[in-house]
């Protein structure tokens, strides 16, 4: 027989549940957090003390990463027991850092964002006009920029005495669930349209897949405008007008570039703060650097780790304290109550410290912007994307390969004569390319060639390619002291192809 005791308790256990998933503003939520380097731990002090002032519900654990940890020995810049607390903590926090030059010392942000899962990064770009200067009055724009793979895979290696290459990977997964992420934001933040940005007019494979995925994904959001541009021209579009953009996706680097001009041209790159969201752990940070120079002197502008901060609260279901802290601070901006990065003349009415300004935007908590237009996040809450789901495997057939060749000679004529005592009567020479385009056959004398020649092999008549075809290529080469590189297979998917043509084939 249960008591009275127990029945209360059973009662509250299930109560506590339900509150957990229809109030999450109520429950405190553990995060994870570091003070970095430089001014960090001054921006840090600060935006903890705002947030903390207007009722978010936290409690901290403090781990320490960048400078010390590298130049005590550690390559990551962070120690192993600090990555279990920001995974079992789930939501991170994290001041700029300083990387140590030379060393071999690695980015600890792209090092994050890898381990964890990351995948989109989202800045908002807002105009704070007339308060902070800018070119821009109306520009209110979110850069989503796909935050694992392309270009940043890291992956190079030098080929030649000439040429170096890096890998740029593209994968349907990371394609869909950062699309996705973006149309699910524009919904959820009551945002009109969503771009795509590509290169997709050169890199037809690559940039090719992230613009079809974006199509694809744009059928299920009927309500929500969406358009594609060219990366360079939607770049300077973006830059001349950029209230013409709602939320603009984009791969990898692309990401990177925009995000930091979007910023800029918006007023400042130390007013902007990021959200990196993955599937499990999110980390929340400010974009600019650790600005050594400046620490210690109370004069650093906590702004773009506070609006990092104000990103965590929504991500982690506090949206009236998250909606709380913008306000009041949209109203410090009003007010001309200034940092020397963004104080003008005749415009701010106070010069003020890093605390300093903290200290008013507390003072501002309750008000509201009036000429500025205040933030409602009422809808603002975690954003619950389905997980990545793995497509039925498509029929892949061999067709051919690209035997890359290091030779020191400059006419691609000489070059095929040599590389032609590969064929065999199944697998024959069909073009040479040098850095993509197309030397052989009919090429031109005014092409430049390095080092690095592209030799493709394709079956003849009926004959079906294998594997054993390309070892038998390698093994000629060898004997006849052509120096293969590497090989790259070519492979048809459902009959489309699976690789580029020479350029001028």
């Amino acid at each position: 027989m249960l008591s009275i005791s127990n029945i209360n308790k059973n009662i509250c256990f299930r109560f506590s549940r339900f509150a957990v998933q229809l109030k999450p503003d109520t429950i405190m939520k553990k995060i994870t957090v570091a003070k970095g380097d430089g001014i960090g731990p001054e921006i840090m002090d600060a935006t903890l003390k705002v947030i903390k002032a207007a009722g978010a519900q936290i409690d901290i654990e403090e781990i320490e990463v960048g400078e010390k940890v590298y130049l005590a020995g550690n390559t990551a810049g962070i120690a192993k027991e600090s990555w279990d607390v920001i995974r079992k903590n789930k939501v991170f926090l994290k001041a700029p850092i300083t990387t140590p030059q030379g060393g071999g010392y690695k980015s600890l942000n792209v090092t994050t964002r890898k381990f964890l899962g990351l995948y989109s990064n989202v800045r908002p770009c807002m105009s704070l006009h007339p308060f902070v200067s800018t070119k821009h009055p109306v520009m209110d724009l979110v850069i989503v920029r796909e935050n694992e793979e392309d270009l940043y895979a890291g992956i190079e290696h030098q080929q030649t005495d000439e040429v170096v290459q890096c890998l740029k990977l593209i994968s349907r997964p990371g394609c869909e669930k950062i699309v996705r992420y973006a149309f699910e934001y524009a919904k959820q933040y009551g945002r009109k349209k969503v771009t795509c940005f590509t290169k997709d007019n050169i890199m037809k494979q690559t940039d090719g897949l992230f613009h079809q995925v974006f199509n694809e994904i744009a059928v299920e959001y009927p309500e929500i405008e969406n358009e594609h541009w060219i990366i360079d021209i939607g770049a300077a579009k973006m830059a001349d007008t950029p209230e013409a953009f709602d939320v603009i996706v984009m791969p990898n680097l692309y990401g990177d570039v925009l995000s930091d001009v979007a910023a800029q041209i918006a007023g400042s790159v130390g007013l902007a703060g990021s959200a990196n969201i993955g599937e499990e752990c999110a980390m929340f940070e400010a974009i600019h650097g650790s600005a050594p120079r400046r620490a210690g002197q109370n004069m650093a502008n906590p702004s773009g780790l506070l609006q990092g901060a104000i990103l965590m609260l929504n991500h982690i279901g506090q949206t009236d304290v998250a909606e709380k802290v913008q306000n009041a601070w949209l109203k410090t901006i009003e007010d001309g109550i200034h940092t020397y990065d963004v104080y003008k003349e005749g415009v701010s009415t106070q010069k003020v410290g890093t605390q300093e300004f903290a200290d008013a935007v507390i003072a501002n908590l309750g008000q509201k912007p009036k000429t500025l237009k205040p933030v409602n996040y009422a809808n603002g809450a975690t954003l619950n994307l389905p997980k990545y789901t793995r497509k039925p495997a498509a029929k892949k057939d061999l067709v051919g390969v690209d035997l890359f060749v290091h030779w020191n000679g400059t006419s691609a004529d000489e070059l095929a004569e040599k590389v032609k005592l590969l064929n065999t009567a199944e697998v024959e020479l069909t073009m040479i390319t040098n850095r993509g385009i197309k030397v052989w056959p009919e090429g031109f004398e005014e092409t430049f060639c390095t080092d690095h020649w592209r030799c493709r092999f394709k079956p003849i008549g009926e004959t079906v390619m294998t594997k054993e075809h390309i070892i038998t290529l390698l093994q000629a080469a060898n004997s006849n002291g052509i120096d293969a590189i590497k090989t790259e297979n070519l492979y048809h998917f459902d009959g489309k192809p699976g690789f580029s043509l020479g350029q001028g084939q």
